[in-house]
């Protein structure tokens, strides 16, 4: 069978396994999304409907390029995928958001209902503390918001919390405040990205009539990183799963590093319970690294106990050892790896083939210090494109033009444009008090609804694309952000680049087409807001680093209590060793290793020890060198 060809034995036994439960166990850069798109070709080959096929992972960006993948197989195997349809290939929070909206009576909402981003929900659960008198700095907004995603993320309630478990100050508190946010959620008739994933499942449990439907419909289910799954996710693979068993998973138990998540490594430990007639392959060939990435990363995680066998080896040239920078402070430390980026980039690497990670976001500071000094080009992850006020606003005036009860958007865009509308005037509207206000303040707050009537009718018969530039008109952003300032400027260039985003979504006209857009967005993670790779040396923390790969990495604060990290004086030591062979696997052909022997911390100069990680790597595979002697000019 010509589309099997150039799979290597062990892939070639995944894709033609028996239909049934199969865990695939794949190592870092062994070919796993080779293997799904193969995998649902091979099904398409046998007959199977693309309608009946489900393909789940965890990014947009990754579900993106593993449907361009398919779609790229199928045409260039028609003899095997005779079909004008593809298979979906989705994320798991997109996949929630397609069912609640087809089944939106049945959950009991509306058809059109707002979705709350993280910055939405910790503007409400912010309120609710004020209102509460919780200190913020004895208990941070931040830390609530994170214990409700994880708790609902395991099926959990408030009442829950509120019960058996209230043994705690900080968990009472947590259960208290989720309570009041789950009200305001409903009298908003919004959802939260957990509620994407817990409000699909409950509906599957209560409803009979959805549930078989659904499973009649996705006969044949895959998924993507299925190590990084949470209890909610797993519940939903496995209720869609019940009846036919089709259900294909690819994961790496050595890669789990969002346990602060939820995700939980024994739904891939714990498989073959799950489903005793299961059948396991593993994936040892590297096919990204040199030999001695694969082996110094091997070596680091044999050291863990919780995970399962598997030897990576690889056919790739032997490479080169790596470097451990010995640097006195972390401006020393930032000021070589930048110098050592420079040469690179003066040997013709691209920019974009070098990454920079660091274990935790406080350490990019002096590292963009250091890039900006050198006039090196760099990006730095995790500013999100769609989490800028000025798109936040254009998104927010095309979802009220859909739900024109959300008040938290109507909150965003009354006076955003300032149009003179003050915040008791916005509080009276709010409040349904607005025969309160003067005559004044009553105008314009009837101008203001007015305008977004006639912005509702007329994008209902635009494109997407149109209906961004019309609603930049409409409003006032133009002409606002058309006043001058650099500042200003680059917000425009914004606006006019979402207008460019929406134009994908073109062929909908109207409400769809818009909502489509909205949806994307909010759902939109920190890697789809990656620029080309010619854009600059990408900087990111070594989470927002999965799933992607560089010729050059560096790994930076290779120092005990920063890597591997000390929370409360405790380390999660096998996560933290999972998180640095999640690093060293980034890389393609030579990685970087640095540290301080001091770092400012709080503002206090601390002496360091080298990171016990270091002890993992065998000598043969490491040198150390000071990173002192690059002599790079201060830039204190």
């Amino acid at each position: 069978m010509m589309y099997l060809e150039g799979l290597n034995e062990r892939q070639r036994e995944a894709v033609t396994a028996p239909i049934g439960p199969i865990a695939v166990l794949a190592g870092a850069g062994s070919g796993k999304t080779r293997v799904l798109t193969h995998r649902i070709l091979h099904l398409l080959h046998n007959g199977v409907a693309p309608g009946e096929i489900l393909a789940v992972t965890f990014t947009n960006k990754a579900a993106k390029e593993m449907a361009e993948r398919v779609k790229t197989l199928m045409q260039k195997h028609p003899e095997t995928a005779r079909h004008e349809t593809a298979p979906l290939v989705t994320t798991f929070h997109s996949f929630g958001v397609r069912m609640l909206r087809e089944f939106h009576i049945e959950a009991g909402l509306k058809k059109y209902f707002p979705i709350y981003d993280r910055a939405d929900s910790m503007k409400i659960i912010k309120s609710i503390t004020k209102e509460m008198d919780i200190d913020e700095k004895h208990v941070a907004p931040k830390m609530i918001l994170s214990r409700i995603s994880k708790e609902k993320g395991a099926g959990k309630t408030p009442e829950e919390m509120l019960g058996k478990r209230s043994t705690s100050f900080f968990l009472r508190t947590v259960g208290e405040v989720w309570a009041r946010y789950e009200k305001a959620l409903t009298k908003e008739s919004a959802l939260d990205f957990d509620d994407l994933l817990n409000k699909p499942v409950q509906l599957l449990l209560k409803d009979e009539t959805v549930r078989t439907t659904l499973q009649k419909r996705f006969k044949h289910l895959l998924i993507d990183e299925y190590q990084d799954t949470n209890g909610v996710q797993s519940k939903l693979l496995h209720i869609l799963a019940a009846n036919h068993k089709s259900i294909f998973v690819v994961g790496d138990i050595d890669q789990n590093i969002y346990s602060w998540r939820g995700a939980t490594i024994e739904h891939l430990m714990s498989f073959e319970k799950k489903y005793p007639e299961a059948k396991t392959i593993i994936l040892e060939q590297n096919y990204r690294s040199t030999k001695t990435i694969v082996k110094t990363a091997q070596a680091v995680i044999e050291k863990n106990v919780n995970r399962k066998e598997k030897i990576a080896f690889t056919e790739n040239e032997e490479g080169e050892p790596m470097k451990l920078l010995m640097c006195s402070t972390e401006g020393d430390e930032a000021r070589t790896i930048a110098e050592l980026c420079r040469g690179l980039i003066d040997e013709d690497v691209v920019p974009g083939d070098i990454a920079v990670l660091y274990r935790t976001n406080f350490q990019s500071r002096v590292l963009e210090e250091a890039m900006l000094y050198a006039g090196i080009p760099y990006q730095v992850l995790g500013t999100k494109f769609f989490d800028r006020k000025e798109v936040k606003d254009l998104l927010s005036y095309l979802r009220y033009t859909l739900m024109s009860d959300s008040s938290v958007d109507l909150a965003r865009i009354i006076n955003s444009p300032a149009r003179g509308i003050g915040k008791v005037t916005e509080l009276a509207v709010l409040q349904g008090k607005t025969e309160e206000l003067n005559a004044g303040a009553r105008l314009k707050v009837q101008n203001f609804f007015a305008m977004m009537d006639r912005m509702k009718t007329d994008i209902a018969v635009l494109k997407p694309s149109d209906a961004v530039r019309y609603v930049i008109e409409m409003t006032g952003m133009k002409t606002h952000y058309q006043k001058g300032g650099e500042e200003n400027e680059e917000r425009l260039k914004n606006l006019q680049e979402l207008a460019t985003v929406a134009s994908q979504y073109d062929r909908y006209i109207g409400e769809e087409g818009i909502l489509k857009l909205i949806e994307d967005a909010t759902l939109m993670g920190e890697q789809d807001s990656m620029k080309d790779a010619s854009a600059g040396i990408k900087m990111m923390t070594i989470h927002a680093a999965k799933g992607l790969e560089f010729p050059h990495v560096f790994i930076t604060g290779m120092e005990e209590g920063l890597f591997p990290q000390k929370r409360d004086d405790v380390v999660d030591e096998e996560e933290e060793r999972r998180l640095f062979y999640v690093a060293l696997t980034r890389a393609h052909k030579k990685v970087y290793l640095s540290l301080a022997r001091e770092r400012r911390l709080y503002g206090t100069l601390l002496a360091t020890i080298p990171s016990s990680f270091i002890e993992d790597i065998p000598e043969a595979h490491l040198i150390i060198e000071d990173g002192d002697s690059y002599g790079i000019p201060s830039i204190r």
